[in-house]
């Protein structure tokens, strides 16, 4: 008597085992849990390339930098040693008052606040 009881609740226990390792992975093949999964899959694919993108950029500026120590294009030139920036001036004449005296001569401003970048304020 005792051998059948142990062997009905090992067959019971079983039973229910099977039954719910079955449900389970029926429930991960139905078509909301399939488009779920492939959507985490895609997120998590998604942090993948970003990490490697942000990787691939920090190398490459890292790389930039030796490039620069290496060929000195990263020293800052000395100040004073530069001459000061010109900027030539066209100085809007009539010819009615035009004297042949300074034809050929072009002023320079030496400092002005123009600015020829026309993104500067943008």
């Amino acid at each position: 008597m005792f051998r059948r009881t142990f062997w009905f609740t090992a067959g019971a226990a079983a039973g229910v085992w099977a039954t719910t390792k079955v449900n389970r992975k029926l429930r991960q093949l139905t078509p909301e849990s399939l488009a779920a999964q492939a959507a985490n899959k895609a997120v998590e694919a998604g942090h993948r390339l970003k990490d490697f993108a942000l990787d691939v950029r920090d190398g490459m500026a890292q790389r930039e930098a030796e490039l620069g120590d290496a060929l000195g294009l990263n020293a800052r030139p000395d100040a004073d040693a530069l001459p000061a920036r010109r900027f030539a001036v066209i100085e809007n004449r009539s010819p009615a008052k035009h004297d042949s005296s300074n034809d050929n001569k072009t002023k320079y401003l030496e400092n002005t606040t123009y600015s020829y970048n026309r993104n500067e304020d943008h």
